[in-house]
């Protein structure tokens, strides 16, 4: 089996695999939230390198993710959806009752594999499309 470590990281270890994987065409301040400082940060690190990213945001007993993200070259190996199953875990763990997100449209599939269902039409940041997701937790 791999080495794979999931922990909590800074939101500055993040940014990198972030602007690479989510808007490589933006300046990398993009990729900041203005709740970076209060998120919960959780990378996943495959053979001692950081290759996933999530990001968790808490209201009352929601919690958002955001910039969900895995290096290009390692995606579809199963560990972006071991990361998440992890944020869904610490989400239970803490008592939340939902989770959510603004989901980018290519990627509804693979969230589909989590319960996650759509609860928004389709709206666009820049110009791709994404849905507003959730599941119960």
């Amino acid at each position: 089996m791999d080495s794979i470590e999931i922990q909590k990281v800074s939101a500055d270890d993040l940014m990198e695999i972030r602007h690479l994987v989510l808007w490589p065409d933006k300046p990398r301040e993009f990729v900041k939230v203005p709740e970076d400082e209060s998120g919960i940060h959780f990378g996943l690190y495959f053979e001692g390198a950081l290759v996933s990213v999530i990001s968790l945001f808490a209201d009352a007993q929601d919690i958002r993710f955001r910039k969900f993200a895995t290096l290009p070259a390692l995606q579809g190996k199963g560990l972006g959806s071991r990361l998440l199953q992890h944020a869904i875990a610490y989400a239970q763990t803490q008592g939340y009752t939902r989770m959510w997100c603004d989901a980018r449209a290519d990627a509804l599939g693979f969230y589909k594999r989590f319960g996650f269902k759509k609860f928004s039409k389709s709206f666009f940041k820049e110009h791709i499309e994404y849905y507003k997701i959730e599941r119960m937790l």
